[in-house]
C-alpha cells in the first residue's frame, strides 16, 4: 500500500507512529477488511489492539452496519452465553423479556471479542458453530437461529501455551486465526515514543490550558530506552503525570526519572490467572517429582536389602555354633512397595530361634559394627564414601552408627 493512503487512514484514526511493524498491521487490516475472513489480533496489554477491527469494520462492505465491541473478560462467566447469544423469558432467573444477544442484534454487521482468551470451554464450543455454520442457539431456546456476522477477536494471552494447559480449543484458535495481526509493544517502535509523548503532552496542554512539556535529548533519549511494559497505555498516563505535576515545562533526565518506574517489570505475554484456574504442565511436574522421589525410595530399599542379604549369607558360610547355624536363608524375592522393609534389628530378631551368648566376634551385632568401623577408616571417616562402599544409603548408615554409639 502507499505510504500516502497510510497516511490517510493514521489521520482518520488519529494513529501516531511510522515504525514498520505497526505500518505492516494497518496494511494487513486494510487487504482483509473487503473479505469475511476472521481475524485475530495478537500483542501485549496497551498496545492499541482496538484500532485495527475499527479500521476493518469501516473498510469492509459492512461498514454500513452495527458494529460491537466486547470485552469478554468483563462479563461474568455464568451470564456470558446469554449476553452472546441471547436468551428467552423464564430461561432463568432475572429472564423477565426475550434477549437477541450480540449476534442478534449485529447480524450483517462486525462483532469485536476483546480478550477472547478468556472465554469459558463452554462458551467457546458455541462460538465455534457461529464461525463454522453462522447458527447458535439461545440460552433456554430449543430452535436454531442463523446470523451472519463478520469477527474480529484480540488477545493478550499467549494462546498456545492455553491451548496445551486445556483453557483453549485448539480448533477455535485455528478459525479464528485466518488472519493473523500482530501489534508491536512500545518499546520495538523506537522514534514514535518520543512522537506519542509529544501528542500526549500537546494534548494536555489544550485541554487543560497550559504551557506544553518538551523533552531534552537526554531525556528522550531515556525514555525511548525504557522497556514500556504497560506500551502506549503506560506512556499515555506517565506523560499525563508530568504534565499536571512537573513545575518545570522542559523535561530532563532527572525529572523523568521521578516519574519512570525504577523496578523491572515483566514484558511478556499476560496470562489468565482466575479463580479456579491451575497449570496442568505444574501438576505434571509435581507428578514427576513424587515418582522420581519413590523410585529413589525403592533403589534404596533394594540396596539395603542386597547388603543385609550378603552380610547373612557371610554369616552362614563361615563356622557357627548351633545358634548361628540355626539362621535360615532370606527369601529371595524383593519387598514390594506394600512391604516393610525390616531393619537390622528387626532381622536378627526373626533369624535366631534360641538366642545364646556367643563370643564377641560371632555375634552379628558385632560384626554389623566391625564392618562399619573398618568401612569409615578406609575411607577416612567420609560417612558418604562408607556408605557407598558398603552398598546402603546415607541414612542407613547415620542410623547404625548411632545404633552401634560412633556417631560422635
Amino acid at each position: 500500500m502507499k505510504n500516502s493512503e497510510l497516511q490517510i487512514i493514521k489521520q482518520r484514526y488519529n494513529i501516531v507512529g511510522n515504525c514498520e511493524a505497526l505500518n505492516h498491521a494497518l496494511d494487513v487490516a486494510l487487504q482483509v477488511a473487503p473479505t469475511d475472513l476472521s481475524v485475530l489480533i495478537i500483542g501485549e496489554s496497551g498496545v492499541g489492539k482496538e484500532i485495527i477491527p475499527r479500521v476493518i469494520h469501516d473498510n469492509s462492505p459492512r461498514r454500513r452496519e452495527k458494529y460491537f465491541a466486547i470485552n469478554c473478560g468483563s462479563i461474568p462467566e455464568g451470564t456470558i452465553d446469554s449476553e452472546l447469544f441471547g436468551h428467552v423469558k423464564g430461561s432463568f432467573t432475572g429472564a423477565i423479556n426475550d434477549s437477541p444477544g450480540y449476534f442478534g442484534v449485529a447480524n450483517k454487521g462486525t462483532l469485536f471479542l476483546d480478550e477472547v482468551g478468556e472465554l469459558p470451554l463452554a462458551t467457546q464450543a458455541r462460538l465455534l458453530r457461529v464461525l463454522e455454520t453462522g447458527e447458535y442457539i439461545p440460552v433456554g431456546a430449543t430452535e436454531v437461529r442463523k446470523t451472519d456476522v463478520r469477527i474480529v477477536a484480540a488477545t493478550n494471552v499467549n494462546i498456545r501455551q492455553a491451548i496445551s494447559e486445556g483453557r483453549f480449543r485448539e480448533d477455535l484458535y485455528y478459525r479464528l486465526n485466518s488472519i493473523p495481526i500482530q501489534m508491536p509493544p512500545l518499546r520495538e517502535r523506537g522514534e514514535d515514543i518520543a512522537l506519542l509523548f509529544r501528542l500526549f503532552a500537546l494534548q494536555m496542554a489544550e485541554k487543560y490550558r497550559m504551557d506544553k512539556v518538551v523533552l531534552t535529548d537526554e531525556a528522550k533519549q531515556m525514555l525511548m530506552r525504557y522497556k514500556w511494559p504497560g506500551n502506549v497505555r503506560q506512556l499515555k498516563n506517565i506523560t499525563e503525570q508530568i504534565s499536571i505535576l512537573s513545575p518545570e515545562r522542559q523535561i530532563t533526565p532527572e525529572i523523568l526519572s521521578r516519574f519512570i518506574p525504577q523496578d523491572q517489570e515483566t514484558t511478556q505475554l499476560a496470562t489468565i490467572h482466575s479463580e479456579g484456574d491451575h497449570s496442568f504442565e505444574n501438576e505434571r511436574e509435581i507428578l514427576y517429582k513424587i515418582l522420581f522421589e519413590l523410585r529413589s525410595n525403592v533403589n534404596d530399599m533394594r540396596r539395603e536389602m542386597s547388603t543385609l542379604k550378603k552380610q547373612l549369607e557371610d554369616v552362614q558360610a563361615a563356622p557357627a555354633p548351633a545358634a548361628v547355624s540355626a539362621i535360615t536363608p532370606i527369601p529371595s524375592e524383593l519387598p514390594t512397595l506394600n512391604s516393610q522393609l525390616p531393619t537390622l534389628e528387626d532381622a536378627i530378631a526373626e533369624e535366631y530361634i534360641e538366642p545364646v551368648k556367643e563370643p564377641e566376634n560371632l555375634n552379628l551385632d558385632a560384626w554389623s559394627r566391625q564392618a562399619l568401623e573398618k568401612a569409615l577408616d578406609r575411607n577416612g571417616g567420609n560417612r558418604k564414601k562408607a556408605a557407598q562402599e558398603l552398598g546402603i544409603s546415607d541414612r542407613t548408615l547415620y542410623r547404625r552408627l548411632k545404633q552401634y554409639g560412633l556417631d560422635k
